[in-house]
């Protein structure tokens, strides 16, 4: 039983020095670095996509949101709440935002009840269960059964598409600017110091050699090896 407690301090330690390594080395840390400004500078491109829309859809009624197609009922569950109009009853699939308050009228209506005074306690409720059936879209309340094609939101993916990458290519082409001057600057310092120190430039390769290939590299390489085991073996042989 007591070897068993040394081994697991041992694997534990072990363990624990592995994890260590694994923080400490440069590359998780920059990954974590990364991930951290990503999500800082994602809000920073949200914020400024959503002004941008709000800006391109300023003159649009009701947003975008408002923009849908309500597909004609092929179920009975999609025809909508009925209504009971000139003594018959309807279904509605959609109605408008100033149609509200006689909808609600009409809704209670058909469950039998009359009399009903605008903004009322009785009124609220019966808005409150009728406007529970429909979902809002801008101006427009359309059944939550129904089909409908939302154009509002693929048009909406569409803009904030274009606007997010026009937004990335701006910041990316500043970002190049920044780092070509940059490059130039270095290049202009260092073109000055072989100016005063030009025993340090280095020598440009002569005009029509060729460019050592990776064989060449690896000749080279096999041959300093030979000439380091010969040298490692001739003092043996002297010693015989």
């Amino acid at each position: 039983m007591g070897e068993k407690q040394p081994k697991k301090k041992g694997a534990f330690k072990r363990f624990f020095e592995e994890f260590k390594a694994f923080i400490n080395k440069g590359n998780a840390f920059m990954l974590a670095v990364g991930v951290v400004i990503g999500g800082a500078f994602n809000a920073i491109v949200t914020s400024l996509v959503n002004i941008l829309m709000s800006l391109a859809t300023w003159g649009v009624p009701g947003g975008l949101k408002g923009l849908v197609t309500v597909l004609p009922a092929l179920t009975d569950a999609q025809k909508g709440a009925a209504f009971l109009q000139n003594g018959q009853t309807v279904n509605l699939q959609s109605f408008t935002m100033a149609e509200v308050n006689d909808r609600v009228i009409e809704f209670a209506a058909q469950q039998g009840v009359t009399d009903l005074k605008v903004e009322s306690d009785t009124f609220i409720q019966w808005k409150n269960s009728l406007l529970g059936l429909y979902e809002q879209h801008g101006t427009t309340f359309t059944y939550k059964m129904s089909a409908i094609i939302d154009w509002g939101a693929f048009i909406n993916a569409v803009i904030a598409f274009i606007i997010i990458g026009l937004t990335l290519f701006i910041i990316v082409k500043i970002m190049n600017k920044i780092e070509a001057k940059k490059a130039e600057a270095k290049a202009k310092a260092l073109e000055k110091y072989y100016e005063k120190h030009p025993e340090e430039r280095p020598v440009p390769p002569e005009e029509g050699t060729p460019e050592p290939t990776e064989a060449d590299i690896l000749k080279e390489i096999l041959a300093e090896l030979k000439k380091t085991n010969e040298g490692k073996k001739k003092p043996a042989k002297e010693a015989e």
